[in-house]
C-alpha cells in the first residue's frame, strides 16, 4: 500500500477506482478463485457462449469486484450484482471452467442495492467503480467478507480464528465521492480523455468522475471542458493536500507536465512532504495518517527501540517510528524505486536516526544490507506481497512484532500462512476502505512470535 512517493501512477489507474498501487492484476490474469473452479470442472468448455442471456441466483461475494453463481455447476463471475439477487446477466467471457457476466436486469433486488450516484456506472461502461450499485454500508460488509474468506481458505485460519479477530472495515471520513486525489485518464483517437471499460482498452468519454477530488473535476480536461488531447495517450491530475494541482500528458510514453508545479506538497504524519508530481502517494486525503495510525498503535515502539521500515516509499512509516523512538533509537528503511530513495533522502533529512537503504527488500535481506538486532518491522509490499522468503527470514530476525500494511487481502492471506508455518500468529487486524466505491481494501495487521505471552 503505502509506498509513498515510489512510483508513476500505475497504467491500470485509467480506471480511477482501481487500486493506485504498482501492481494492479493485468486483464488477462486469472484470480486464484478463477483458476480453482476451473481446476474443479477439469478444464472443460461447456454452458452458453459470449453475449447470450442467463437467468442466474447469486450466491457469495469474490474477490475483484463481482459475486459468484452457478449455472449448471459452473461457476460465473457476475460483476453489478449482490448476493441473494436474481438476474438476468450477459456473459461477457468464456473460459475454460467458468464464465464472466454482467447483470444488466436485476429481478429480485437485494437490500443494499442502490442507484449508481454515477452515470458512467455499470455493465458496458466505466469500469472504474466496482460497487457504485452498492449502499456505502453494504460495500463495507462486502469487503469485510472478502478479507475474512481470503484469511480462511488462503490463510487456513479457522472461522474460530477469523472470528476472534473481530474484522470490520472502516470507512474514512468524507464520504464515498469526491475522494481521489490522482486521476489518469486515458485518451482515445479522437483526442477524449476517458476512463476504461472493464478488463478493456476502450475509452469510454466522460464529462465528470465523481470519485474525483473537487479540485481534479474542476480541471479542463475533458472533452466537456471543449477540452481535446490529440497527441496524448493520456492524462494524468493530481491535487495534493498541500494545495497543488498538476496536469500531465503521457506523450509516446513520456510525461510531459501541462499545468502547475513540478513537485507537489502532501501532508501527513505531522510532516509536510516534497514530491515529484508522478511519484505514488496514497489517493484518498486520510489515508496516510490513517495507516499511520494503526501501525503505530499495533507496534507501541518505544524509546531506544529499533525498527525496518521495508518497501519504505518516500518514508512515510520510518519517519513516524523514528518520532516514537526518539535519539536513541534507530530506524532502516529499505526502498528499491530511485524516486522514493531520492524522496524519502530528501524528506526525513532532519531525522539523523533514520537510514534509507537504497535495494529490493529481498537482496538486502539475503546480502545483509540490513543487519539486526531489531525490534519492529513495518512490511508493507506491493500487490504481490511479501512472499515466502522475505517473511521467512523475518521470521528469524528476533523481532517482537510485525506491521503488515496489505493492499491485497489474498497476498496478505498467503504470506499470514507463511508466518502461522514459521511459529507467528496474527493477533490483530483492522480493514480500512481507502477505496470507496471500488472492490479495494487496505489491511494492517499485526503478526507476534507465538509464546505464552501471545
Amino acid at each position: 500500500m503505502s509506498r509513498a512517493g515510489t512510483d508513476p501512477v500505475a497504467p491500470d489507474q485509467t480506471r480511477p477506482g482501481a487500486d493506485p498501487g504498482r501492481h494492479t492484476q493485468p486483464p488477462a490474469e486469472r484470480t486464484r478463485v478463477e483458476q480453482d473452479s476451473a481446476e474443479r470442472t477439469g478444464g472443460e468448455r461447456t454452458g452458453p457462449g459470449e453475449a447470450e442471456l442467463i437467468e442466474l441466483t447469486i450466491d457469495a461475494v469474490a474477490p475483484g469486484g463481482h459475486c459468484v453463481a452457478r449455472l449448471d455447476g459452473q461457476i460465473v463471475f457476475v460483476r453489478h450484482a449482490l448476493p441473494g439477487e436474481r438476474v438476468i446477466a450477459e456473459v461477457t467471457e468464456v473460459n475454460r471452467g467458468y464464465l464472466r457476466a454482467d447483470a444488466v436486469t436485476v429481478l429480485e433486488a437485494a437490500p443494499g442495492r442502490v442507484t449508481p450516484p454515477c452515470p458512467y456506472a455499470g455493465p458496458n461502461r466505466c469500469g472504474g467503480c466496482d460497487l457504485q450499485h452498492v449502499s456505502p454500508e453494504a460495500q463495507l460488509d462486502w469487503k469485510t467478507e472478502v478479507v475474512r474468506e481470503q484469511l480462511r481458505r488462503l490463510g487456513h485460519l479457522t472461522p474460530a480464528e477469523v472470528e476472534a479477530l473481530g474484522v470490520r472495515i472502516e470507512p474514512l471520513p468524507g464520504g464515498p465521492l469526491g475522494w481521489r486525489t490522482r486521476v489518469r485518464y486515458a485518451v482515445d483517437a479522437a483526442g477524449r480523455a476517458g476512463l476504461l471499460k472493464h478488463r478493456s482498452h476502450e475509452v469510454v468519454p466522460v464529462d465528470r468522475c465523481l470519485i474525483a477530488h473537487p479540485a481534479i473535476q474542476a480541471l479542463p480536461v475533458l472533452s466537456s471542458d471543449g477540452q481535446r488531447w490529440p497527441d496524448a495517450e493520456a492524462v494524468e491530475t493530481v491535487a495534493s493536500a498541500g494545495g497543488d494541482v498538476n496536469v500531465r500528458t503521457v506523450v509516446d510514453g513520456v510525461q510531459v507536465n501541462q499545468r502547475g508545479p513540478e513537485t507537489v506538497r502532501e501532508l501527513a504524519a505531522g510532516r509536510e512532504w516534497e514530491l515529484p508530481a508522478d511519484a505514488f502517494w496514497q489517493v484518498h486525503p486520510a489515508a496516510a495518517d490513517t495507516l499511520v495510525g494503526a501501525v503505530l498503535e499495533m507496534l507501541a515502539p518505544q524509546p531506544g527501540e529499533r525498527a525496518w521500515d521495508l518497501y519504505g516509499g518516500a518514508g512515510l512509516f520510518a519517519a513516524a517510528l523514528a518520532e516514537r523512538v526518539g535519539p536513541t533509537g534507530r530506524i532502516t528503511m529499505v526502498e528499491a524505486a530511485p524516486s522514493g530513495v531520492a524522496a524519502a533522502r530528501r524528506n526525513l533529512a532532519d531525522l539523523t536516526g533514520v537510514e534509507v537503504v537504497s535495494a529490493k527488500v529481498e537482496t538486502a535481506l539475503a546480502r545483509r544490507r540490513i543487519t539486526g538486532p531489531v525490534d519492529l518491522v513495518v512490511l508493507d509490499p506491493p500487490r504481490t506481497g511479501a512472499g515466502a522468503e522475505v517473511v521467512r527470514t523475518l521470521t528469524g530476525v528476533g523481532a517482537r512484532a510485525v506491521a503488515y500494511v496489505a493492499c491485497d487481502p489474498a497476498a496478505f492471506a498467503r504470506d499470514v500462512r507463511v508466518f502461522a508455518e514459521a511459529g507467528w500468529r496474527l493477533v490483530e487486524l483492522r480493514g480500512f476502505d481507502l477505496f470507496p466505491m471500488t472492490q479495494h481494501v487496505e489491511c494492517v495487521g499485526l503478526l507476534v512470535p507465538a509464546g505464552p505471552e501471545s
